[in-house]
C-alpha cells in the first residue's frame, strides 16, 4: 500500500515519468522545483554536472565532469582495480569519476565509524544496512534523504511500483526524517537455509521437509540408518538457523533478533521476544534435537571451519548454508575424496500453523550520504547519479551486468546472458575471466541486492538456485513490525537495557538448547530479564511508537492528504 505520507508525491512523480519529464524539467522556467514533502532546491542554475531533465529511467550523463568520493568495502575475494571497465565506462560515457577511499573488509565498519565521527565522511557510504545509520544521526553528519525524494525519481518510482512505502516509513527517525537509502528488491530474496547431504536423503527416500517437525522426523530416520553420526552439526553458532526458523514460531531470534522488541498485532502491544512463549517453543524444539542426539551441542560454540570439516568428512549430514556455502562444501568433499556426496540446499521449512517469513525482506544494504554534500555545487548531480546507478533499471543493469556486447548479451527472448568467457556464481564455470574480479561489475559497493529487479537477480544464479527461491514463493509475510524511533536520550538508556538483555538472552538460549540449563527454570530466566529493565524497555517502546504514529499523521497532513 502506498504510504499516506507520500501518495501525493508518488502520483506527481508517476505523472512526470509518463510525460518523459522530471521535477527539475517542470521547474526550468520558474527557477525552482516544488518539493511537496522536503527541501526545495533552487534549480535556475541546476549546478555543476546536473541534468536539467532527469526522470525515471533517464540515463544519467553529467553535463560536465564530476567526481564523487565513496568509502569502498574491499573484499579480498576480488579486491579493487582502478582499471576496471566499470570505472572506465563511468568516466567515458557518464562523465563521472569516483574517488575511492579504500577500506578492507576486516575493518570496514570501524573505518566507517571513525570517518563519520571525525567529520571526514566521504560523499556517500554504500553497504549500510537499515538501522546502522542510527548511531551517526545525532552528530549531524548524515543527509536526511527523505527531504530530497523529489530529486530521486527512480527510487520513489520503485517504492511506488513495488509497494514499499510502508517499509520506507519504518526508517523514519524521531524527527520524522530518513537518513539512509535502502537497497530495494522487487521480490523477497532469501539466501540462507539448511543444507543436507542430498545423496543420503535420496538413499533413504526422503524429500525436502515441509516443516521443522518433519525435518526432525527425517533426522530420526537418518540417525536410525547411521547411528554413529550426529546428523545435524550447525555453523554460525546456530544464529542463521534461529533467524530463518523464527517466523514460523512467531518470534525473532538469531541474526534477526535486533532489539528483541516484537509487536503482537492481535494484542496491539509490544512484547519482549526472548521472554515470550513463542520464543520458548522455538528453544524447546532445538533443545529436543540435542537431547535426542539429532543435533550436535557444539553447533552453538564451534567455529565455521570445524562445522564444515565435520560435514565434509561425513561426521554430520546437515548444516546451515546458502548457495555459496554449498560450493564450499562440495570442494570439501572433493578434497577428502567423498565420492557421490551432494550438498543440497533445501527450502526453509514451514511451521505448525502455516508457512511464514518476516516482512521487510525486500530491503537490503543501502547507502548513507554526507550532509556536507548539500552545500556543494554538484549536489544535484550527486543525487541524480546515485538515483540512476542504484535505482534505475538501466543503471542497475550496468552495475550488475556491465556493457552489452562486451560482458553480456541478450537472448531472442530478451533475457540477459553473460558472454561465454566471463563467469559469475559459476554460471560459466569454465570461463577464464570473472565479471567482478576482471571487470568490476556485480560489486556490492556499486549495486544493491544482487541487481534488485527479479530479472537481474535470477539471471545471476544457476537454475537450481532459482528453483529453490521459487519453491518458497508460497510463504506468507507476517505483518510489518512498527517503527520505534527513540529520542537520543531514550536511545542511550534503551541501548543499556538492550545490551544487558540481549547478552542474557543469548547466553540462556544456548544453555537451554544444549542442556546446561533446564527449561523448568524458564520463569527464573524471565525474572532475570525483568530485573534488567525489560518492562521499562517495553514501556519506552510503546511511548515511542505512539509518538511515531502522531508524527506520521502530522507529516501526512502537511502533504495535503
Amino acid at each position: 500500500m502506498t504510504s499516506p505520507l507520500m501518495r501525493k508525491d508518488s502520483r506527481w512523480l508517476s505523472a512526470a515519468a509518463a510525460l518523459g519529464i522530471s521535477a527539475l524539467a517542470l521547474s526550468a522556467c520558474s527557477g525552482s522545483a516544488e518539493a511537496e514533502n522536503g527541501i526545495e532546491l533552487d534549480t535556475e542554475d541546476v549546478g555543476t554536472g546536473a541534468m536539467e531533465s532527469f526522470g525515471v529511467d533517464d540515463v544519467f550523463e553529467a553535463t560536465e565532469p564530476v567526481s564523487f568520493s565513496l568509502l569502498y568495502r574491499n573484499n579480498p575475494d576480488h579486491g579493487l582495480d582502478e582499471d576496471w571497465l566499470f570505472f572506465e565506462h563511468l568516466e567515458e560515457e557518464h562523465n563521472v569519476s569516483l574517488n575511492i577511499i579504500n577500506a578492507p573488509l576486516s575493518d570496514f565498519e570501524e573505518r566507517r565509524s571513525l570517518m563519520i565521527g571525525a567529520g571526514d565522511m566521504p560523499d556517500f557510504v554504500p553497504i549500510t544496512y537499515p538501522g546502522q545509520e542510527v548511531p551517526y544521526i545525532a552528530g549531524g553528519g548524515l543527509l536526511p534523504v527523505s527531504d530530497y525524494l523529489d530529486y530521486l525519481p527512480n527510487f520513489t518510482d520503485k517504492l511506488d511500483q513495488w509497494d514499499l512505502w510502508d517499509e520506507f516509513d519504518r526508517l523514519r527517525q524521531e524527527d520524522g526524517k530518513v537518513y539512509m537509502l535502502p537497497g530495494l528488491l522487487e521480490d523477497p530474496f532469501l539466501q540462507f537455509s539448511i543444507v543436507v547431504r542430498g545423496d543420503i536423503w535420496d538413499e533413504l527416500g526422503l524429500e525436502a521437509p515441509a516443516t521443522w517437525d518433519e525435518l526432525a522426523d527425517q533426522l530420526r530416520t537418518v540417525k536410525e540408518a547411521y547411528p554413529e553420526v550426529i546428523p545435524y552439526s550447525d555453523r554460525w553458532e546456530l544464529q542463521s538457523t534461529l533467524n530463518i526458523a523464527s517466523p514460523n514460531f512467531n518470534t525473532v531470534a538469531g541474526w534477526g533478533y535486533g532489539q528483541g522488541l516484537y509487536y503482537d498485532h492481535d494484542a496491539e502491544e509490544f512484547i519482549y521476544a526472548g521472554a515470550s512463549d513463542e520464543y520458548r517453543e522455538m528453544v524447546e524444539f532445538f533443545a529436543g534435537l540435542v537431547e535426542e542426539g539429532l543435533m550436535d551441542p557444539e553447533s552453538l560454540t564451534q567455529d565455521d571451519q570445524l562445522a564444515e570439516q565435520k560435514f565434509a568428512a561425513g561426521e554430520s549430514f546437515v548444516i546451515g548454508g546458502n548457495d555459496e556455502s554449498t560450493q564450499i562444501y562440495h570442494r570439501g568433499f572433493d578434497e577428502l575424496g567423498t565420492e557421490g556426496a551432494e550438498a543440497r540446499l533445501i527450502p526453509i521449512p514451514g511451521g505448525r500453523n502455516g508457512d511464514f517469513l518476516h516482512s521487510g525482506s525486500r530491503f537490503d544494504s543501502g547507502l548513507m550520504i554526507s550532509a556536507s554534500t548539500a552545500e556543494r555545487d554538484d549536489f544535484l548531480a550527486l543525487l541524480q547519479f546515485i538515483d540512476w546507478l542504484y535505482y534505475s533499471d538501466n543503471g542497475l543493469e550496468f552495475a550488475t551486468w556491465g556493457v552489452e556486447g562486451e560482458t553480456f548479451e541478450r537472448t531472442e527472448d530478451g533475457e540477459i546472458q553473460l558472454v561465454d568467457h566471463i563467469d559469475i556464481n559459476e554460471i560459466n564455470p569454465e570461463a577464464d575471466e570473472h565479471l567482478l574480479r576482471d571487470y568490476g561489475f556485480y560489486n556490492q559497493p556499486f549495486m544493491h541486492a544482487n541487481g534488485s529487479l527479479t530479472e537481474y537477480v535470477h539471471a545471476s544464479f544457476r537454475p537450481h538456485v532459482i528453483e529453490w527461491q521459487e519453491a518458497m514463493l508460497h510463504k506468507e509475510e507476517l505483518p510489518l513490525q512498527p517503527n520505534v524511533p527513540f529520542t537520543d536520550l531514550e536511545l542511550e538508556q534503551v541501548s543499556l537495557w538492550q545490551n544487558a538483555l540481549s547478552d542474557t538472552v543469548n547466553q540462556a538460549t544456548a544453555q537451554f538448547i544444549i542442556g546446561q540449563r533446564d527449561l523448568d527454570e524458564w520463569d527464573d530466566y524471565v525474572a532475570e530479564l525483568e530485573g534488567q529493565g525489560m518492562n521499562q524497555m517495553l514501556e519506552a517502546a510503546e511511548e515511542a511508537h505512539q509518538r511515531n504514529l502522531e508524527m506520521l499523521e502530522e507529516v501526512g497532513e502537511g502533504t495535503g492528504d
